[in-house]
């Protein structure tokens, strides 16, 4: 099956021209090797995706005949990305939030300078 077919089956793109595309950008990576969209996957091969500037590793263990739905996929494909680097990405989520009171609308002149000001320290 072509990687760019294998990504949409598995739910990894909404639609097949978006992962023919991340193919062409070199944010697909086959066994540590950039690929083109008509490159052929078999079961056992590390793809490597390239999303919000993190490389997501994951193991290939089952060809699938079409799309499936969203709880099938982990018959076809194991994530295997380091726990230290997910981990990394999500205290960086939540250290940048700025959470404000429900109700207090939009945040005014001064208020938007301070929060500003301390996404440029962060």
């Amino acid at each position: 099956m072509r990687i760019d077919q294998f990504l949409w089956c598995v739910r990894q793109f909404k639609s097949r021209n978006l992962a023919s595309s991340w193919c062409k950008k070199s944010n697909i990576k086959i066994n540590n090797i950039l690929v083109k969209p008509s490159k052929e996957v078999i079961i056992n091969d590390t793809l490597q995706i390239r999303k919000n500037q993190m490389w997501r590793t994951y193991r290939i263990t089952d060809i699938p005949a079409g799309r499936m739905g969203p709880k099938l996929v982990n018959l076809y494909i194991s994530e295997t990305t380091d726990k230290y680097i997910l981990d990394r990405e999500n205290l960086k989520k939540l250290s940048c939030r700025i959470e404000r009171d429900p109700g207090k609308g939009r945040p005014t002149k001064k208020e938007r300078r301070e929060i500003d000001d301390l996404n440029k320290k962060n």
